[in-house]
């Protein structure tokens, strides 16, 4: 009987249905990945230099800080736009994100010398113009990606996506292998990119975009975009702030270790906001449709059963991240060890309220999504900053936390107003991590 109810829950059509396959696929494609990136940072930190890591993370810190910068919310405007199946809005939306790439481009290009002068890191000048290459591929990348996130069709999606991964990490490690230097991630970086755009134009389904511009789509996306475009833009404090302040306290060596660190014990609320990214946009659009009193009971199962896996994983990374970083990693790296259990719990104020925002962009809101962002960046960024100049990376991770329960108030109000606000969800959650935390800290 159990057996039967499964099969049922990942093969039918309704929105539970497709929102319980859609979380599956999204988790076995990013969980995949991570596992393939593990593996290739095993391979790849016995191969290269704890500073290589630490260059190469600034170099994607200014990468995804001039995407920030750029964004004009192309991915949830397809998601969220009655109109996000037409073909010329399609293509418009594929025009604009091409124009970006080239644009994003640029900007490194003019960038280099200023980031290698205020960074002390000569080596810029070189590696982020080619680095950045990476923005004009991705600018071509189908919208046949947000086609199957727009419906929760995500199997084909996470077959390619896993693919490019495999595929890129064995180049990645031929070119480190070879090469010995930062410019072996450089070029599989690039190469990485080629793939994935080729892979997702031949093996995903629906016709091809081409070039057009129809200014009636062009407005409505540019009306949607022009409050994600600020939001991006301090969402970055958010996404990279951390990197961003380290770079300047830090040497490369320390920065890699902490980049190390970073990416076992951010797993659980990376993969948090994968899913929810890809899966609550699409659930709260068609909820809010729902007049039926059942909605709210049907949300917080959802959000409940996916809190409490992530929650789960931040657990046994927390409890366990030391002895994980000495299994498999070599003695240049053990001091990685603590930061995994400290960051793991720095991430659990943010994972109680992760899907709220996504309610704002499902409903539209895209002013509302931006003052929620620019609180958390504010509080976010002031804090870790100070944290980090008292008390080093325990101070930083500290002052993480205290941000994100100072911005819990403004994403209950953005909730509230769109009647997904689960007070007991959100309560239960927290005295949880309180008491975890106690039990690793005390």
């Amino acid at each position: 009987m159990l057996r039967a109810r499964i099969g049922l829950l990942f093969s039918g059509e309704s929105l539970v249905q497709r929102a319980a396959r859609g979380s599956a696929l999204t988790i076995i494609s990013f969980g995949g990945m991570q596992a393939i990136r593990l593996v290739s940072n095993l391979i790849l930190t016995r191969l290269l230099f704890p500073e290589t890591f630490g260059l190469m993370t600034l170099i994607m810190v200014i990468i995804q800080g001039l995407n920030n910068f750029s964004d004009v919310g192309i991915t949830p405007a397809i998601l969220q736009s009655k109109r996000g199946d037409d073909r010329t809005f399609l293509d418009t939306a594929f025009t604009m994100q091409a124009i970006r790439g080239v644009v994003l481009w640029l900007g490194c290009c003019i960038l280099a010398v200023p980031a290698a002068r205020f960074y002390d890191v000569p080596e810029l000048v070189w590696f982020l113009p080619v680095a950045a290459t990476t923005t004009v591929i991705f600018g071509l990348l189908a919208t046949k990606v947000e086609t199957a996130n727009r419906h929760l069709r995500m199997g084909r999606l996470t077959m390619v996506e896993l693919a490019v991964a495999a595929i890129t990490t064995a180049i990645t490690i031929i070119l480190a292998a070879l090469l010995g230097s930062a410019w072996a991630l450089v070029i599989g970086l690039i190469i990485g990119a080629l793939v994935k755009v080729a892979m997702v134009q031949w093996l995903m389904p629906g016709p091809s975009n081409r070039f057009r511009w129809d200014a009636d789509c062009a407005a409505e996306l540019i009306s949607f975009g022009k409050w994600i475009l600020p939001s991006t833009v301090v969402g970055f404090a958010i996404s990279q702030g951390d990197k961003a302040v380290l770079a300047r306290l830090l040497s490369l060596t320390d920065l890699g270790i902490y980049n190390i660190a970073f990416f076992l014990a951010s797993f659980p609320l990376m993969l948090g906001v994968a899913v929810i990214s890809r899966v609550m946009i699409p659930i709260y659009r068609a909820t809010a449709e729902d007049p039926t009193p059942h909605r709210m009971h049907r949300l917080r199962l959802m959000r409940t059963a996916m809190t409490a896996s992530f929650m789960v994983l931040l657990a046994l990374l927390a409890t366990f991240g030391a002895d994980l970083v000495a299994l498999m990693y070599d003695e240049r790296y053990q001091s990685a060890g603590p930061l995994v259990t400290l960051i793991a719990l720095a991430s659990i104020p943010s994972l109680v309220g992760l899907s709220y925002d996504q309610a704002a962009l499902a409903g539209g809101d895209s002013r509302g999504f931006f003052w929620v962002t620019l609180v958390r960046a504010v509080l976010f960024l002031s804090l870790f900053t100070l944290g980090a100049w008292q008390a080093g990376i325990p101070g930083a991770l500290a002052g993480q936390a205290m941000a994100a329960v100072l911005a819990y108030p403004m994403l209950v109000r953005i909730a509230r107003r769109h009647g997904v606000w689960d007070g007991w969800h959100d309560l239960g959650f927290a005295i949880a991590g309180l008491i975890l935390t106690a039990l690793l800290l005390v």
